[in-house]
C-alpha cells in the first residue's frame, strides 16, 4: 500500500468518526462502560487472588521435638527436613525463644499468666517451624516430615501440628474464591465483547447505503474496507484509553483510602504501579481489537453489492 493511501485512509477514518459524531458517541460509550466493568472486575479478581495467596502464604508446620532431645540429633532432623522436596525455609525455634514468643502472643496478659516459667521450668519443647513453595502441598508435606521418625529408635519428633482440618477448608474457600472470580470475569469478557460488536455494527448499519453507492461506482473492497477499519480502531483505542485512565485514577484513589482507613483490617490492595500496566495492556489491547473486528467484520456484509 502506498504512503498515499494510507494517508488518505487516515483522514478518511478520523472523518468518519467527526462526521457520524452521534453514533461514534454510542460506540465510544458502549465500549467505555463494557470495559469499565470488566476492569473492574478484572482488579477485584487480582485482588482476592492476592488476598487468599497472601493468607495461604502464612500457613505454617510447626514440628515439635522431644524435650529431652540433643542439639546433634535436632541437626540432623534439621537437615533431613530441609532435603525435602517442597520445604522452602527451616527455622529452629529453642524452648527459651517458644516461651518469649508464648507471652508476646498472649499480650497484655502473657506475664501474668506465665509467670514461675524460666529456663529451668519452661515446659515447652525445642521446635522447627517449616515454610514451604506451595501451601496446597501442606499437608503432604507435614505426612513426609511425620515419617522421618520411622526407623529411628529415639522418635525425636513428638507432633507436627499445622492447623489440619482448618488449612483443608480455607484451601477449598480460597479455591472456590478463584474460580468464582474467573467465571465472572471471563463472563464479563464475553458480555462487552458483544455488546461492543453489536454498537459498532448498528454504526455500520446506519451507513450502509454510503458503502453501496461506493461499491457501485467501482471503489474497491479493500479501499472501502480500510477507513472503516481505521474508524473502528480509532474508537477503540479512544473508548479503551478513556476506560483505562478513569478505572486507574478511581482504584488508585481507592487504594489510597485503604492505606489511611483500612489497614487496621489487614485489607492490603495491589499497589496500582503493579497492576496498572496489566489493566491498561488488557483494556487498551481488547478495546482496540473489538473496534476493529466489529467495523471489519460489519462492513463485510456490505461488500456484497
Amino acid at each position: 500500500m502506498k504512503l498515499s493511501t494510507l494517508l488518505r485512509h487516515l483522514r478518511e477514518g478520523f472523518k468518519n468518526i467527526i462526521r457520524n459524531g452521534w453514533m461514534s458517541f454510542a460506540s465510544i460509550s458502549s465500549i467505555f462502560f463494557s470495559l469499565f466493568l470488566l476492569g473492574v472486575f478484572v482488579l477485584l479478581a487480582l485482588n482476592i487472588n492476592s488476598m487468599a495467596s497472601n493468607i495461604e502464604s502464612q500457613v505454617q508446620i510447626r514440628v515439635y521435638l522431644q524435650t529431652d532431645i540433643d542439639q546433634q540429633k535436632a541437626n540432623q532432623l534439621e537437615n533431613k527436613i530441609r532435603k525435602l522436596s517442597d520445604v522452602s525455609k527451616v527455622e529452629f525455634v529453642s524452648k527459651e525463644k517458644g516461651l518469649e514468643l508464648l507471652r508476646k502472643n498472649l499480650g497484655k496478659d502473657g506475664d501474668a499468666l506465665l509467670d514461675g516459667y524460666d529456663q529451668a521450668s519452661n515446659p515447652l519443647p525445642d521446635s522447627f517451624t517449616v515454610e514451604v513453595f506451595d501451601p496446597q502441598n501442606i499437608a503432604a508435606t507435614a505426612s513426609q516430615i511425620t515419617a522421618l521418625n520411622n526407623g529411628d529408635e529415639t522418635k525425636p519428633i513428638t507432633s507436627v501440628k499445622y492447623g489440619q482440618g482448618t488449612v483443608e477448608k480455607m484451601f477449598k474457600i480460597t479455591n472456590a474464591i478463584r474460580n468464582i472470580g474467573l467465571i465472572v470475569v471471563i463472563g464479563l469478557g464475553v458480555t462487552a465483547m458483544f455488546l461492543i460488536s453489536t454498537t459498532i455494527k448498528m454504526t455500520i448499519l446506519a451507513r450502509r447505503r454510503e458503502i453501496g453507492i461506493m461499491k457501485l461506482v467501482g471503489a474497491t473492497n479493500s479501499f472501502i474496507r480500510w477507513p472503516f477499519f481505521v474508524e473502528g480502531a480509532l474508537i477503540g483505542i479512544v473508548a479503551s484509553g478513556i476506560t483505562t485512565v478513569v478505572v486507574l485514577m478511581a482504584y488508585s484513589e481507592l487504594v489510597r483510602l485503604n492505606e489511611v482507613e483500612l489497614g487496621l483490617l489487614m485489607i492490603k490492595l495491589i499497589p496500582v504501579a503493579d497492576c496498572g500496566w496489566k489493566i491498561a495492556t488488557l483494556l487498551i489491547g481488547l478495546g482496540s481489537l473489538l473496534g476493529v473486528w466489529g467495523s471489519v467484520i460489519s462492513v463485510r456484509k456490505y461488500l456484497k453489492v
